[in-house]
């Protein structure tokens, strides 16, 4: 399975769902990070973390463990 962390700069993908449990799987939620939304990145950290990205709309910046909570279609 590809995750966000997995996404290349520059590449629009599409959220397919979240595997974190609980109140972090909450927390991604509530900023807006959907099953189906589409997830635009932006910029990685030279070392990988975090990774930002464009999300309805708004810059969001999530750690690198919180992006590998979140598959993307392939």
């Amino acid at each position: 399975m590809k995750t966000l962390r997995d996404a290349q700069i520059g590449e629009t993908v599409k959220v397919k769902k979240l595997t974190g449990e609980g109140a972090v799987k909450r927390r991604i939620m509530d900023m807006g990070i959907t099953k189906g939304i589409e997830v635009y990145v932006r910029k990685v950290a030279p070392l990988g973390d975090p990774v930002e990205v464009m999300v309805r709309g708004y810059e969001l910046s999530l750690r690198k463990a919180d992006a590998e909570m979140i598959l993307i279609e392939e």
